[in-house]
């Protein structure tokens, strides 16, 4: 279980990390001309970390050559007690997960960091469309098992997915999510999903790309930004309405800071750390160029009262929230990231299943997911003639025809609806399109879960919609849904489109 061991350390499962850890992705953008950094000379700047006390050190598969250089550091601490712990991601494309594919990522993390095992392996995935990143967790949990992960977690994910997981049987740990004065999406549902499980978040973008500091206190709105992380937190800004009410929340947490006789960033920093289920914050280094090692320290030297709250609150006030859950910048408009629009990054992942066909129907076309009973019973798992698509009544099954989530019916309905949207995905329609879903359940205790669950994916849509309570569905289910919808034909679907 995690809890507290002392002001700047925390209990993470079997790890005790700095509350404050280290957060390599600069690496790739100090290296992104083609000059590599020098392994040791990166080891020595990680090591004054170290000895400073900020021994938990993040980064990823594309942060450069982070892992090499966080290997390299390991590799002084060799046979210690005192060995800083390296956290990195794995970021692997959509696809299908194959036991071999997830070990040989896992494999390649632990060759670049020299390393017999990685301390916490955190997976990320662009689209729950693909039921692959189930499978992945579910091998990832496995080499967990034998010894070449220490613990498990995820980036990026959102409450409901990370729900499922869990009902599902994998012991994931952390999520690290985006988490700030500006973006406070993490204090919804995640912080929920905390609260009733063993889960912890590890925040980045607690500084915004440094927009919550004194360099932006006062100063008029950037007319060009060519920083990818100030790129990306400037989308932020915006969509939580602009350079005035940020404004706002800089000055409030400016006189919070003098009060205290701290920085802007403690202020910021601090504020996260109190947050539900936050286990710690990661903040960036650019090794050999800009360090705030000292200033960092000053986090745990102050505690934010009642009167600090309120005041940040009263700036919140004023700003829009974000829009969604944790992650949803990366998969769904508006992609608040240093590229701005990601849909043709998305447009261009493999589908869970092809679109084929329909051999005695000209025009129409339609989706087999490779289930055994499509072919025993004779049915597809949706078919589009013309502008109409029917989906079939449809169950959390994964790929090997296993009941996914079987105790729990609202993971199993996000589940559902993920391969729900996968079919109309390949059939060139979208949840937009849905006109009509019915949903069948076997108890009536389940009503508010699976509603809830159904209304994150239709909420602004809002199709017509039936549910009604059953004696049994056939299998170990508590839910199945089926769904229709009306949607203009696409290049996709290998047909013309109706006339209006």
């Amino acid at each position: 279980m995690s809890d507290a061991v002392r002001p700047d350390r925390y209990r993470l499962g079997d790890l005790e990390i700095s509350r404050v850890l280290t957060g390599l992705w600069q690496v790739a953008d100090i290296e992104k001309g083609g000059q590599t950094i020098d392994p040791d000379k990166g080891a020595d700047a990680l090591q004054a970390y170290a000895e400073a006390g900020f021994t938990t050190f993040d980064m990823a598969d594309h942060y450069g050559s982070s892992e090499i250089i966080a290997g390299r550091l390991l590799s002084r601490f060799e046979g210690r007690a005192d060995r800083p712990l390296a956290f990195t991601k794995w970021c692997p494309e959509p696809g299908p997960m194959a036991a071999d594919l997830v070990r040989a990522g896992v494999q390649e993390r632990l060759d670049r960091l020299g390393a017999q095992r990685v301390d916490l392996l955190q997976f990320h995935w662009w689209s729950y469309q693909h039921p692959g990143w189930l499978d992945a967790l579910h091998e990832l949990a496995k080499l967990r098992d034998e010894g070449l992960i220490g613990e498990l977690g995820v980036t990026n994910f959102d409450a409901a997915h990370l729900h499922l997981a869990l009902a599902d049987g994998v012991p994931v740990l952390t999520n690290q999510v985006p988490f700030s004065l500006l973006d406070r999406r993490a204090a919804g549902p995640l912080a929920n999903l905390c609260n009733r499980s063993t889960v912890r978040l590890l925040a980045y973008g607690t500084l915004c790309g440094g927009f919550l500091s004194e360099h932006w206190l006062g100063q008029p709105e950037p007319t060009e930004i060519t920083d990818w992380s100030k790129m990306k937190y400037k989308r932020f800004i915006d969509t939580a309405g602009g350079w005035e009410p940020y404004q706002d929340i800089l000055k409030a947490a400016n006189e919070i800071a003098r009060k205290h006789d701290v920085s802007i960033a403690n202020v910021a920093t601090r504020w996260v750390l109190d947050q539900t289920g936050v286990a710690g914050v990661i903040i960036g280094a650019r090794l050999g160029e800009s360090e705030h090692m000292a200033d960092n320290a000053r986090i745990f030297s102050f505690r934010l009262d009642a009167e600090d709250r309120a005041h940040l609150d009263a700036a919140f006030a004023a700003t829009r929230p974000l829009p969604g859950d944790c992650g949803d910048e990366y998969r769904k408009p508006p992609f608040l990231t240093a590229s701005g629009d990601l849909s043709h990054h998305l447009d261009a992942m493999p589908l869970a299943s092809e679109a084929t066909d329909v051999p005695h129907r000209p025009g129409a076309r339609r989706v087999m997911t490779g289930s055994e009973w499509e072919e025993i019973a004779g049915y597809c798992r949706a078919q589009r003639i013309d502008d109409r698509i029917l989906v079939s009544g449809t169950t959390a099954t994964s790929g090997s025809n296993r009941s996914v989530a079987s105790a729990d019916a609202a993971a199993q309905t996000t589940f559902i609806l993920d391969k729900i949207l996968a079919a109309l995905a390949a059939l060139g329609a979208s949840a937009g399109d849905v006109v009509r879903t019915r949903i069948y359940l076997t108890n009536s205790d389940d009503v508010q879960g699976v509603s809830q669950a159904h209304g994150r994916v239709f909420g602004e849509i809002k199709p017509a919609n039936t549910l009604v309570v059953v004696a049994k569905l056939i299998g170990d289910y508590r839910v199945e849904i089926e769904a229709e919808a009306i949607s203009r034909c696409r290049a996709a679907t290998g047909c013309e489109p109706s006339e209006a």
